[in-house]
């Protein structure tokens, strides 16, 4: 594929799970891509790589506005931080709640304070936010990650209605189901079965496809995507809760 060739991209979050899928699509449609993450993305990508903490504001900003020095086409924000396991809220230490702020909030925010300009130099430029079910459902064991993905996206909704489309334009993507990944495999037993999960791969077309019409479609929304690639706006049927007690 040579659609996206001369645009440059910005994945923040991006060295595995759906943030590495993402940058790699618009790698191979002939994409720039530059990964930041705390671990280089492994393998043969052809990404391009700088390291950065997203819970460190000063490294974060430095980095993030070298990234930002030209225009970039596309950025999409796929950082985040979960937790060891699913946990009461009684029983989540502060530290984990400050961490997933920083990462997941601020680290939203600092990523847009930085990004917008050199978005809207491209005009337009898109900005593709990976999120999550739990900002229609919440959940139990799950208040910190809920309350911060929620968060990132009130914020969003208030962006895209600031900005004029003809210079950024706001799309958010989030899995119908769990997807099989890193940060998943961490907090399940050695055995589980992962058959019935999606795959990274399964945001490959719509990332590339978000990218060559800019968002234009589906400016201020948010996509299920579903485990055949496939997607669904939420306007037309609320995503389905991937809440269960037996994995607290």
């Amino acid at each position: 594929m040579t659609s996206l060739i001369g645009r440059r991209g910005l994945v923040v979050g991006g060295s595995t799970g759906i943030g590495r899928a993402v940058a790699e699509a618009w790698s191979q449609a002939g994409m720039d891509v530059l990964v930041l993450s705390r671990s280089q993305p492994t393998g043969q990508s052809g990404l391009r790589w700088s390291a950065v903490d997203m819970a460190d504001q000063t490294s974060a900003m430095s980095v993030l506005a070298e990234a930002s020095s030209e225009p970039l086409h596309a950025v999409s924000f796929a950082a985040v931080h979960y937790g060891d396991r699913r946990a009461k809220f009684s029983e989540t230490p502060l530290s984990q709640w400050r961490q997933q702020l920083e990462v997941n909030l601020n680290g939203m925010w600092l990523t847009l304070a930085a990004t917008l300009p050199a978005l809207r130099r491209a005009r337009p430029g898109l900005f593709l936010n990976v999120s999550s079910e739990v900002v229609f459902n919440g959940g139990p064991g799950r208040a910190g990650y809920a309350a911060t993905k929620a968060g990132c996206a009130s914020l969003l909704e208030s962006i895209y209605q600031e900005e004029n489309p003809n210079e950024v334009r706001i799309v958010s993507v989030l899995p119908a189901g769990m997807v099989d990944s890193p940060g998943i495999r961490r907090r399940r037993p050695a055995d589980f079965d992962y058959s019935s999960y999606m795959r990274p791969d399964n945001f490959g077309s719509i990332a590339v496809e978000l990218v060559k019409t800019a968002g234009a479609q589906y400016n201020g929304d948010s996509l299920t995507v579903h485990s055949d690639g496939s997607w669904s706006s939420v306007r037309n049927g609320t995503p389905t809760s991937q809440s269960d007690r037996s994995r607290m």
